[in-house]
């Protein structure tokens, strides 16, 4: 990790608080944060060994986030029969 980068769990939640998009963000912006949420806990995991397996879950929820936007994007894009 660069110098300034989150060092502690309590650093990353911080910095993906500061970063969230507005809630009406179209998806593809929320799709882009979820998965730099989840690049950022698992680097975290690896950092801040005292919360590592919290770390794990907080990346696990943000790659399951991802999915469903994912998916939903997939949907709008399937033309209906």
């Amino acid at each position: 990790m660069r110098r300034g980068e989150p060092r502690t769990l309590r650093e990353a939640h911080e910095v993906v608080m500061d970063r969230r998009p507005p809630n009406d963000a179209n998806s593809s912006v929320w799709l882009a944060f979820r998965l730099g949420n989840a690049r950022l806990y698992k680097a975290i995991a690896d950092v801040d060994r005292g919360h590592h397996h919290e770390a794990l879950y907080w990346a696990g929820y943000e790659e399951r986030k991802a999915g469903e936007i994912s998916a939903e994007l997939q949907a709008e894009a399937t033309p209906a029969d």
